[in-house]
This record gives structure tokens, sequence and C-alpha cells, in this order.
């Protein structure tokens, strides 16, 4: 049974007048934000007086961190911004409110004793905008301790990060540091600092207002409704996605099936002949990383049941035990990780192979490896199979945002009995829209995807996967 987590949910709130700062709050309230951070800096000045102070945090419906950063305030000259940013945040301890947020240099100058003592619940949060490129997790480290020296009573880093590989340091202070942290990476790529935030030991996360997106930060809805936050903790697994593009994809994707091989420490037999893997899993006895295909199984299966339907609809159910893909001539397009995992799916199956690659040397190492035939890539036009060919596209030909894209032409097509396109977006790729139109059976990439799918979810979690939920996600997604 899942168990909730206490994490909190925090969204920052930039506006310029009380009204809107209200308004904001109460539409946060109802994303699921627990606590909003009331960035007064982002306030014009005539709102910047004790007075509308007095009324925000009066007039506050969720528990509220009070911040002025100095760099972000547009309307208040140097000296007028830092009088300003004391002024407001005295007057927030004074108010008790639940939390006050310092920058760092504003910490190292002021007398934190006195806020320290003059304060009834109020917590104190210094920050630290940390733009040294890549920090090492000594160098992290070190700015913490810094940090912790003022007395704070939580600590949060703000963090550019170009990679997500840069979070890696991240993570592991979040994991030992002695104090609650918060840790903000910026950019797109600094996401996972706040999904995986709760994992760690993060003391709070941040999601975006709706309508307003924050690179870096999921969306409130997101992270309540869609990452289902309150569940995450120390065991929750973590899995990862490698492709580009990669928003459509699932766990190793292209162009990197081929070159994953070499993050493995041992590749399944059918992953190392096809020479790509599509799924790595960390063995729990070791810790070593396993590299399987799926694709393979995925791919001919879908092909062999289309066959299978085909015959059965036209002369009832076949009595063969062999494959239907057995003795036909099996046409692919493209020699890299997908086109790899079909050729060599193709030849288990006893189809004779015929590879046609732009790197014509790709495709004939490929062929040679399978004891198929490969051809100039300006023959494809023209090649004429015999009856009952299969025709496979393994490229990115026909991918968004190039959907009108064909690799062969509608005329060619009537050479073969089936046409199968590995790309998924579209889901009606130009290639399988004119494959039907000239009565050609046609296999979508959706159907490989879903598949393989099925098979990574067994390899990660040992057990059956919703076959009939992942077929309805996938069939709304695409």
């Amino acid at each position: 049974m899942d168990v909730k987590n206490d994490v909190v949910v925090c969204t920052p709130l930039e506006c310029e007048s009380l009204e809107e700062m209200v308004a904001s709050m109460e539409k946060a309230k109802a994303e699921g934000a627990d606590v909003v951070e009331l960035c007064m800096a982002s306030m014009a000045a005539p709102y910047l007086s004790h007075q509308v102070v007095d009324q925000l945090l009066e007039r506050k419906t969720l528990p509220a961190i009070v911040s002025f950063r100095l760099k972000s305030s547009r309307t208040l000259s140097k000296g007028g911004c830092y009088d300003t940013c004391l002024k407001v945040l005295k007057r927030a301890l004074e108010l008790d409110v639940e939390f006050v947020e310092m920058d760092y240099e504003v910490a190292c100058e002021v007398n934190m004793a006195e806020y320290l003592h003059n304060r009834s619940n109020t917590r104190i949060i210094v920050s630290n905008y940390v733009n040294d490129g890549r920090p090492s997790v000594e160098k992290l480290v070190d700015i913490i301790a810094c940090m912790q020296a003022t007395g704070a009573d939580v600590i949060k880093l703000d963090l550019c990060v170009d990679y997500i590989t840069d979070l890696a340091p991240i993570f592991t202070v979040l994991t030992h540091c002695q104090v609650p942290l918060i840790a903000m990476a910026v950019g797109n790529s600094g996401l996972i600092s706040q999904l995986l935030g709760p994992k760690f030991g993060g003391f709070l996360v941040y999601g975006s207002l709706g309508g307003k997106p924050v690179p870096g930060l999921p969306s409130l809805v997101s992270l309540r409704q869609v990452y289902k936050l309150e569940y995450t903790n120390a065991d929750t697994k973590v899995f990862g996605l490698v492709s580009n593009p990669v928003a459509h994809s699932f766990s190793v994707g292209i162009p990197h099936k081929e070159a994953a091989i070499r993050c493995c420490d041992e590749v399944h037999p059918t992953a190392k002949s096809i020479g790509a893997v599509n799924t790595i899993v960390r063995r729990p006895m070791d810790g070593k990383l396993i590299g399987y295909n799926t694709d393979c199984e995925a791919a001919i299966s879908a092909i062999e049941d289309a066959l299978t339907e085909r015959k059965v609809s036209s002369k009832g159910v076949p009595n063969s035990t062999s494959s239907l893909i057995s003795g036909r001539t099996f046409v692919l397009i493209g020699a890299g990780g997908a086109g790899r995992a079909l050729a060599f799916g193709a030849k288990y199956k006893g189809a004779r192979i015929v590879i046609f690659n732009r790197d014509y040397k790709r495709a004939k190492a490929l062929a040679d490896e399978v004891s198929g035939e490969a051809l100039l890539y300006e023959a494809l036009e023209m090649f004429r199979p015999e009856t009952g060919a299969i025709l496979a596209n393994a490229s990115a030909i026909g991918m968004e945002p190039n959907s009108h894209q064909s690799p062969v032409s509608k005329e060619a097509l009537r050479a073969y009995d089936l046409v199968f396109d590995v790309v998924y977006t579209p889901r009606n790729t130009q290639l399988l829209k004119e494959a039907a139109e000239v009565g050609v059976t046609t296999v979508s990439g959706v159907e490989m995807f879903v598949r393989q799918a099925l098979g990574q979810f067994r390899l990660f979690t040992g057990g059956s996967a919703p076959e009939d939920l992942m077929r309805k996600l996938v069939m709304e997604q695409f």
C-alpha cells in the first residue's frame, strides 16, 4: 500500500500589486500548493510599505515565505532596495510569518543575532544563487557550511544547470545535509531537481502557478495529479529516458541504442547479437547495469500477428506452426538500432533480408551479419521484390515534424504484402497512409511501441504490465 509523505509544495508568486498577490495566492491554494513564496521585490515601490505587508499577511490563505531578492527588484535603486529589503523582512518577522527568506549576502551583512532573537515562530531561510559551472559535491558542502554559519534554520541553493547530470552532486548533498535543505535548479534541465526532491530528502519542492510557467519548475497541477509527489520517498524507483528527441520516448531510444551498450556491465545475448539495447536495468544483487533489447520481439510479433489476422480473414485459421515471416523477402530501410533489431528478428524467423540505408557501408555490414543483401539506397524506389514481401521502415523518415515524407512512393508500395513503420509520431505516417490506399496490410509503430514497453515493464518490475491501460494511454497520446 502506498504511504503518503510529508512533502511540502511551494509556489513562488511574483506580482506587482497587493490584490494580484492575494488573487494568485487563492489560485495557488486551489492548484495544490501548501506554501506560497511572496516575492516582495516583484511588487511596485508604492506597495512596499509596512501597511501593505500587514494587509498581505493578514489576508493570506496559506502559510507563507516572505522573500526579498535584491537582484529581482526593478523599481528601487541599489541603496533603496537594500533598505526596503531589511524593512520588509523585519516587519514579516514581527508579524510572525511562517518563513522569512533572505539572500546570503544580506545575512552576512546584517546582525543575524538580532533577527534570530526577535522572532517568535518564524523560521529563517538563507538562500544563495550558485552560478559556478558544474559545482562538485565538495564545493556545495563548503557553500552550505558557510551558509549554515549564519544561523539559518533552512538552507536554500538556487542553481543553474545545463545538463541533468549536473544534478548528481545536488542529490548527494540533499541526502547527507545535516540541516533542512532546499535545492532549486533553474533551467529546463533542472526539472527533476523538484520531482526527485522528496526522494533525496529535500525540505520542500517548487511548482509553478498555472499560466505562469517557469523554466525548470513543474506546474503545481502536474506535481499533484501527474507525478503524485506525495507518494515519492527514499524507496521510490527512478527510471530514465535517453533519446533525441525525448519527449515521446520510452527508455533508450534513437539515436543512442547502439552507443548505450558501452554503458552496460553485461548485455543479454539477443541484444548483444543485435548490437543495440533499448532497456538497461540495474541488477539488485550487485548493482550492475544489464542491457536488453525488447524492440526485436515487439516488432516481429506485431508483424506476425498482422499476417496471421490477414490470413485468418481470407483463408481461415493457419495450421502451420512456423512463422508467417519465414521464406518471405524482408525489405528493411535503415540500419540503426531499430533496424538491427528488425534484421536479426527477421533472420531468426527465416526471412530473406534486403537492406537499404543512406550509408551503404553500414547497410552492407548489417547485411553480412544476418546473411542478407545490401543494395544502394538510390535503388529502393525501383526495387521490386517477389510476391509476399514485407517492407519495414526503421529510419526516421516520416517522423514529425517531417510527417509529409515517405521513403517509398505509393506506386512502389503495391509490390508488398505488408508495410511496417517504426515511426509512431504521427501514428498513421505518410508511408502507412499510402500503403493502405493501395490495399497493403499496415502495422503502425505504435504497436511496436506498446509491445516493447510491455517487455520493458516486465524487466523493470518482474511483473506483468497493465496492458489494456497502457494501450489506452498510448492511443490517447498518439
